[in-house]
């Protein structure tokens, strides 16, 4: 009888905190109740366009080409997929190109963004700031224009023009349509064009560091590459790691850089999976299964959620922290 009453005690207790909690909710909401009625319009816009697509991933278990009704396949578009040499190839360039381009943007980043944060003069340091950014707010398309001109291998080619008349060269080198040539070219104007997001992201944590840390370093008899080191690089260790989980999420992404760069002499070694999407669904010269490209397309977004989460798991190993 007296555990029946103690149960019953504690049965009530927790009605009247549910309770309770429920009043308080109601009270935040009606207290800030324009910031919620602001957001609503955001979360309806995010449930249309984002999530209620997502429910089109059912369509990589079926057989759908747009004009007869989806047959239920099972497993069968990814026991094809991964019987294709096309699609792992597709996905080891995928990694391949994602990867470097990751770690040679941020690292031209922090580089780019320390020795900025290192002028003195303002308005100097406001000038490079400004050719650093200016790149990365150009269109893909209008950034192959500029570099296939550029680059060409024709008397209109500026680089070919100066490494002839340098004696580097004996013949022009087609950049754009050598696979020698192709990725370390890609590397160089994903650099040039992507270095800007990363470091307007790195220069605004060095603008957060107190002035004082430096003085009193100063004091002690620092150098300038000693402030660098023991002062200026800690402080970027969290946005770095940030910027690398979020670019992380994005890395199977990899579409428009590379479908505006590649030609059929370099799809060997530009192919990516979603220009290897593109492929399949529009220019396979058939009616395209859609089943398949969705199948590929999920099997993409896996990949990146399991590397997500294990840059995480390394942040959590070496830090003791992660952002997710």
């Amino acid at each position: 009888m007296d555990g029946g009453k103690e149960l019953n005690t504690r049965g009530k207790e927790r009605a009247a905190m549910d309770r309770s909690a429920g009043k308080k909710a109601f009270k935040h909401i009606r207290a800030y109740r324009g910031v919620y009625l602001m957001a609503t319009p955001v979360l309806i816009a995010a449930l249309i366009f984002y999530y209620l697509p997502m429910l089109g991933i059912r369509y990589a278990f079926f057989t759908y080409k747009g004009v007869n009704d989806p047959i239920f396949v099972g497993l069968k578009h990814f026991s094809k997929m991964f019987s294709m040499p096309g699609f792992w190839k597709a996905f080891s360039n995928t990694l391949i190109l994602s990867m470097t381009k990751l770690l040679l943007n941020t690292g031209a980043a922090v580089i780019i963004s320390i020795l900025l944060n290192e002028l003195i003069f303002l308005k100097i340091k406001k000038i490079f700031q400004t050719i650093v950014y200016i790149p990365h707010f150009m269109s893909w398309v209008v950034t192959a224009s500029i570099f296939s001109m550029i680059l060409s291998p024709t008397s209109a080619g500026l680089v070919n023009d100066i490494l002839n008349r340098l004696h580097l060269i004996t013949e022009n080198i087609y950049f754009l349509g050598d696979q020698k040539w192709w990725r370390l070219t890609y590397y160089i104007i994903n650099v040039w064009k992507d270095t800007g997001w990363g470091t307007i992201i790195f220069m605004a944590t060095l603008a957060g560091i107190s002035p004082e840390l430096y003085e009193a370093a100063s004091m002690d008899g620092a150098n300038r590459f000693q402030k660098m080191i023991y002062i200026t690089l800690p402080a970027l260790n969290n946005t770095i790691v940030t910027v690398l989980v979020l670019n992380l999420a994005k890395v199977m992404n990899l579409f428009e850089s590379v479908f505006v760069l590649q030609n059929d002499a370099v799809i060997k070694v530009a192919d990516v999976l979603q220009t290897y999407i593109y492929t399949q669904t529009f220019n396979s010269g058939a009616i395209p299964d859609y089943g398949y490209t969705t199948a590929v397309g999920m099997f993409s977004s896996i990949i990146s959620c399991i590397l997500v989460l294990l840059c995480n798991r390394v942040s959590h190993k070496t830090r003791g922290k992660g952002i997710v």
